[in-house]
């Protein structure tokens, strides 16, 4: 079965009882069960399970093609349960440039759990290979990363992390799985903010997993978000299930929207530097061009003149909305380095730039007004 049948139908089979196309919500939180706990229908409790977060999860599953997978409450919440899940003395390599919730979470958080964590150029394999240690658990790749949308080299990181017995883990929220499949690549984890592309419409939260191999690791993060309770609800469950129905055809549009514009940004005197793999000029275009399908909806660009001539150009749009978060129907640009906290590490000059589904030739024109 082709990618874009799958993405219709995987988890979205009609309802036994009723025969309904569409997948009901299941939005019980607690289900029958005999006088000595005897399950009748396999489910218990929400927080253990429920129906419409098993259709979800056989979705997910199926489009990165793993074994399972796991649904949470946000993408933060997917991204903190595996490396939480790692054991005391743990080390993990992260992205230098990486969503700034990752660095914080390996900042703060972590170091609490005895897990610590080393930032290292995921471009460049050697630098890689001398950044593990011996007490090295898991490498965490970000590809396309965000937000100057570098790109590492999938198989190559798995290679060097199965050579030292760690796992590699890669969120593949920005190019999604229509156009890249990490577990097939090498890669033992595959993670999403669903808030993103699979949610599609700017009004959902949630997170995912999705596992090669439904092993111990599968089941101790199974297990974590079972206690912990980072489940995600019933009705964003439902509306993540829905939105993949159109991801493949909503990824095309995207697509083809951000090469146009990174075309047009990539040649416009006010514009020091675009960061887009499908351009010929990125640094990671080939390797990009190897492991993608195409190169997403996602890129960001450098203005001249700095911080203060970035923050007018984003003041001047006016159909692309200065907003956070990304791959929903409207066009979102953000200047990252005034939203990241206390410690922000992205060039000031930056803009990222989240393509929407808009006419491109109005994106283009707003654009243009903005820089001048």
């Amino acid at each position: 079965m082709r990618f874009e049948t799958l993405a219709v139908h995987a988890g979205g089979e009609p309802d036994r009882e009723t025969g309904a196309v569409s997948p009901p919500i299941h939005l019980a939180t607690t289900f029958q069960h005999g006088p000595a706990g005897e399950r009748r229908a396999g489910y218990e409790y929400l927080r253990e399970g429920n129906p419409t977060q098993d259709r979800l999860e056989t979705m997910l599953a199926a489009l990165e093609y793993g074994q399972a997978a796991l649904a949470f409450a946000s993408g933060m919440a997917a991204m903190a349960a595996p490396l939480e899940s790692l054991p005391r003395g743990a080390h993990v390599l992260i992205p230098d440039d990486c969503y700034t919730g990752l660095r914080v979470l390996c900042a703060e958080f972590l170091p609490e759990k005895g897990v610590t964590a080393t930032s290292v150029d995921m471009t460049d394999l050697a630098a890689v290979r001398a950044a593990i240690t011996p007490a090295t658990a898991m490498i965490w790749a970000e590809t396309p990363s965000n937000p100057q949308l570098k790109i590492a080299d999938i198989a190559g990181l798995a290679d060097i992390a199965h050579a030292h017995g760690a796992l590699l883990a890669c969120d593949n929220t920005f190019a999604t799985p229509v156009l890249q499949q990490p577990l097939r690549l090498g890669a033992d984890i595959v993670m999403h903010s669903t808030t993103k592309y699979f949610g599609g419409h700017s009004d959902v939260l949630g997170g995912a997993l999705a596992f090669a191999r439904r092993d111990d690791f599968f089941e101790r993060v199974a297990h974590r978000r079972h206690v912990t309770g980072a489940i995600i609800s019933p009705f964003n469950a439902w509306l993540i299930l829905r939105g993949a129905r159109s991801l493949p055809a909503r990824m095309a549009w995207h697509c083809r929207s951000a090469r146009a514009l990174a075309d047009f940004l990539a040649v416009h005197p006010a514009v020091e530097v675009v960061h887009y793999p499908g351009l010929a000029s990125h640094a990671g275009h080939a390797i990009a061009a190897r492991q993608m399908s195409d190169f997403g909806g996602m890129l960001s660009f450098r203005v001249r003149g700095g911080r203060e001539a970035a923050l007018r150009v984003a003041g001047k749009l006016q159909l692309i909305l200065n907003a956070t978060s990304l791959g929903g129907c409207e066009s979102l640009i953000e200047h990252r380095a005034s939203v990241e906290g206390k410690n922000p590490v992205s060039p000031e000059n930056l803009l990222r730039f989240s393509v929407g589904l808009e006419n491109v030739e109005d994106l283009i024109a707003d654009l243009a007004q903005a820089l001048g």
